[in-house]
């Protein structure tokens, strides 16, 4: 039966791969380098943001972060800032950081999830500037968050810090207007507009802007001060565009992938990997990778039911819309502005049944020929599964390990898969 599938084989890329070996020692050492110590009194209450990205090594940042103000005679504690995750709801977001290790227990400071916002101002624009009550309570505030490029914004400032004083900082009031906004301006504009109020206006201390590598691992913490840090959200993202993980090959007929989530990706799954930034469908002239076609396999456990991306997708798994909570995915979406990425493809109850479907709507080439690729999440694609039609490609790039011979796709007796690419033998 699996002659009438592609043969595939294993692949290893090799990706430049910058790693900050101690993360809570370079925390320390990153605000020791920009001084704040001197500018906390003896006392005074440090408010330091917790976001819902799984960013890797939160935990220890936020804890690193938490003793340095702490041994500064300070009284820090972490707020949420997340937008319209979790439902919108303290206890959700509380949920998404007790999911990632951040705890009352580990950082040893209070962790405060509400919802609440105060309006410090209005741009040129007209536009309210909301800001967490819980924040504003603080007498400084430090912005922690990952610089990487967003899977819809274009611009100098995507998903990184500047971000985070929106839609972060914002909550779910400021999030629902900031998005709105950029329906009619450019978001590059709004988060200028928005950013600068609050830089002036919200005890803005400090921020740490964390890059990650092509491996998922911490590759740069980097601090700053207030009026550096619209430059330095610039300067990171141009680094996390250098260190994004890419595909293996830039066309493929279909893409298979296991799961997506909110913590791998704000649209489950990262566009600037598989394409499809713009549009959920097709890829503009000038993109790359261009994928025919797109399947998902499952959600991850941290998303906690968000399936926002599942619209990038022309195929999933029944199981992948089981698994869908609507009214968090939809709050996330409508939130957004962006409901196109919450539409639920059509779903089959088996992989042999989705790949049937699948492989007879790639065009012209026969089911075994396919190029396809086959993915855990868009966060790991240091190794691959790849269809036999690549094999010729692959051999003599400097930057990859062939780790098998081609051999048949293998389905179990109700036709499903290994649950992730990774246990195929």
């Amino acid at each position: 039966m699996s002659a009438r599938y592609p043969r595939t084989f294993r692949v290893r890329q090799t990706f430049e791969r910058p790693l900050v070996a101690n993360v809570a020692a370079t925390v320390r050492a990153e605000l020791t380098r920009i001084g704040v110590a001197a500018r906390v009194q003896p006392g005074q209450t440090v408010a330091i943001t917790a976001g819902s990205r799984g960013i890797t090594n939160i935990a220890a940042i936020l804890k690193a972060t938490v003793d340095f103000f702490r041994a500064a005679g300070a009284q820090p504690f972490i707020v949420a800032a997340m937008g319209s995750h979790g439902g919108g709801t303290p206890d959700g977001q509380r949920a998404i950081l007790t999911n990632y290790g951040v705890t009352e227990d580990f950082c040893g400071c209070p962790v405060r999830t509400s919802m609440e916002t105060v309006v410090l101002d209005r741009t040129a624009e007209g536009i309210p500037v909301h800001f967490g009550r819980d924040a504003l309570a603080a007498d400084h505030v430090v912005v922690v968050g990952r610089v990487k490029q967003h899977t819809e914004l274009f611009g100098d400032h995507q998903s990184g810090l500047m971000k985070m004083l929106l839609i972060g900082l914002g909550k779910h009031e400021g999030a629902k207007i900031y998005h709105r906004a950029f329906v009619d301006h450019s978001f590059d504009t709004i988060v200028r507009s928005v950013g600068r109020r609050v830089i002036e206006k919200g005890r803005i201390l400090a921020a740490l802007g964390i890059v990650e590598n092509a491996y998922d691992q911490t590759g740069l913490i980097r601090a700053v001060l207030p009026h550096e840090l619209e430059a330095q959200d610039k300067e990171l993202l141009a680094l996390a565009a250098k260190w994004l993980p890419r595909l293996p090959f830039d066309h493929a007929d279909l893409l298979i992938v296991d799961e997506i989530g909110k913590e791998i990706s704000g649209c489950g799954m990262d566009t600037n990997v598989i394409g499809r930034k713009r549009y959920e469908h097709w890829t503009e002239e000038h993109e790359f990778p261009k994928i025919k076609k797109i399947a998902i396999r499952s959600l991850t456990e941290q998303t906690h039911g968000n399936a926002t991306g599942l619209g990038k997708s022309e195929y999933c798994l029944t199981r992948v819309v089981k698994a869908m909570d609507k009214r968090v995915t939809y709050i996330n979406v409508a939130t957004a502005c962006y409901p196109q990425v919450a539409m639920i493809p059509p779903h089959y109850d088996t992989d042999r049944e989705l790949l049937d479907v699948a492989l007879s709507t790639i065009g012209l080439t026969e089911p075994p020929h396919a190029k396809l690729l086959w993915i855990q999440n868009t966060l790991h694609v240091e190794e691959a599964e790849c269809g036999e039609a690549f094999l010729p490609l692959a051999r003599g790039r400097s930057n990859f390990e062939i780790l098998t011979e081609p051999r048949a796709m293998k389905f179990d007796a109700q036709g499903m898969l290994p649950r992730t690419m990774a246990e195929l033998a």
